[in-house]
């Protein structure tokens, strides 16, 4: 087995707790400028009390919190739905060229034309891997692609005199941001059930689609990991109806040179650049989520646009645009990633990235059956949604697991999501890990569910081998501490 260190009373220790009087980290050079009068008294603080540690002691401290940080660059980070993978380090040599890092974004357009002609490049590049007519890189992420996408339909439907047009229907198996951002542009919200074999029910769409539908909002592949077959015909009901299709494109990397969500129906796709394009996220940021239309939905794309004409490339506004949805231009750096990642890979790499994400959750999915419930006994596309439902029988919830698998040295999977599955586990390997790295996660998780016959205290308690052990994270959340209080 595989453990955490525990933490040593050196790097338990707070930096306050080191602090001795007299002690510098810093040595300040002579002042060789005159000396600028204080703020009032009213601004200033009667004391600052800071720790007093010498460089070394200070280095030490900051370096052992590094250590506690769990990222993608030290291990598996099996977040289902999140897309969590390895992303080459070249990209963010690009990123940082200084041609890049150092533009500003009001300078002039005739001085920034090669980061215009990417940025012209890269939707060019997004509407092909969609199939869709057109694209707008404003959005700064998925949820702010998912409100662009919602505010066109809004329009769209206004510029047609339909405005009874009122209803948004969603999957019940929906990530949570799509309600929220239906509601968001005033949309009303009704969720459509899933079926036995875990795809949207296609005669209750049929049943809810009226007059008043608006959108039908929909990921693909769907929030459980799996490829809708009848998602093609759920999208000529919508269009029947008169409303349009909305795809939630987070799990594209499970798609990518293998389907366009445009050929299949979708009249809006938005895409997590963050997710499937090779920028390092987590921890909020940075991200993008660019939106890519059907030609009929063009024209109400975000601002700005990058348009060339007479081979000069300039910022352009959608004739009937909904405006800015953020400042200047989104998320630059992660553009360029993106783009870096496009071009290094190309047609037959995107295709490939797709074709290991599916055979490594597959393989999951395939090792772990027996142990975990599989709520969809089915193929499953980049990720596996497993359900804790026979340790739930024991006592021990989804929760526990996650929290044992620390001690086992890995990041828990996504927890009690889609909500329709109970005590679910969502695992996404991605398209980056080993053979290796996956039979590690699988014998921690077989492991598991032996102790969770055996000795479900063991789980119970987890983890064992943390700084800190489990804590009351409803509490943590709602009222953090966040600042340091002497003994």
């Amino acid at each position: 087995m595989m453990f955490a260190e525990k933490a040593s009373p050196s790097q338990r220790q707070l930096l306050m707790d080191r602090s001795r009087p007299g002690r510098r980290a810093a040595t300040v050079p002579r002042r060789d400028v005159p000396a600028a009068p204080l703020h009032p008294v009213r601004w200033r603080r009667a004391s600052l009390p800071l720790p007093e540690v010498s460089e070394g002691e200070l280095v030490r401290y900051f370096v052992a919190l590094s250590q506690r940080n769990y990222g993608v660059d030290s291990g598996f980070y099996p977040l289902g739905s999140c897309t969590m993978k390895y992303n080459p380090k070249w990209h963010d040599e690009m990123a940082a060229l200084p041609g890049f890092a150092q533009l500003h974004p009001l300078q002039e357009e005739e001085s920034a034309q090669g980061a215009l002609r990417l940025m012209h490049d890269l939707q060019g590049y997004l509407a092909d891997v969609t199939g869709l007519e057109a694209v707008s890189l404003c959005p700064a992420a998925g949820a702010g692609g998912e409100l662009a996408g919602m505010l066109m339909i809004r329009a769209y439907h206004r510029a047609r005199r339909d405005a009874q047009r009122a209803q948004v229907l969603i999957p019940d198996s929906a990530h949570g941001t799509n309600p929220a951002s239906a509601a968001m542009a005033g949309f009303e919200v009704a969720h459509v059930p899933s079926d036995s074999d875990g795809n949207t029910d296609l005669e209750a769409l049929r049943g809810m689609l009226s007059g008043r539908t608006a959108a039908f909002m929909v990921t693909m592949p769907n929030t459980l990991g799996l490829f809708e077959p009848r998602i093609a015909a759920a999208c000529r009901l919508v269009h029947e109806a008169g409303g349009l299709v909305y795809g939630d494109g987070a799990n594209l990397n499970a798609i990518l040179g293998r389907a366009k969500l445009g050929e299949l129906g979708f009249d809006i796709v938005h895409m997590n650049l963050h997710k499937t394009f090779s920028t390092p996220h987590g921890g909020g940021g940075p991200g993008a989520g660019p939106v890519a239309v059907a030609r009929r939905l063009a024209p109400y794309l975000p601002e700005p646009q990058v348009a060339r004409q007479g081979g000069v490339y300039h910022l352009a506004r959608p004739r009937r645009s909904i405006g800015r949805l953020t400042a200047f231009h989104g998320n630059f750096g992660v553009l360029v990633r993106a783009w870096a990642y496009i071009r290094l890979m190309g047609a037959v790499g995107l295709r490939q990235v797709s074709e290991n994400a599916v055979i490594n959750a597959n393989y999951l999915r395939v090792q772990l059956k027996d142990a975990y419930q599989l709520p969809y006994d089915r193929p499953c596309m980049h990720e596996v949604v497993l359900s804790a439902s026979r340790q739930r029988a024991k006592g021990v919830r989804a929760l526990d697991i996650a929290k044992r698998l620390i001690d086992y040295g890995f990041h828990p999977p996504t927890m009690y999501f889609p909500l329709i599955v109970p005590e679910a586990l969502m695992i996404e390997p991605t398209e980056t890990e080993s053979k290796e790295t996956l039979d590690a996660f699988i014998a921690a998780l077989l492991a598991m569910a032996q102790e969770a016959e055996e000795n479900p205290q063991l789980l119970q308690e987890a983890p064992h081998h943390t700084p800190i052990s489990r804590l009351d994270e409803a509490k943590a959340a709602r009222q953090p501490d966040l600042r340091w209080r002497p003994r």
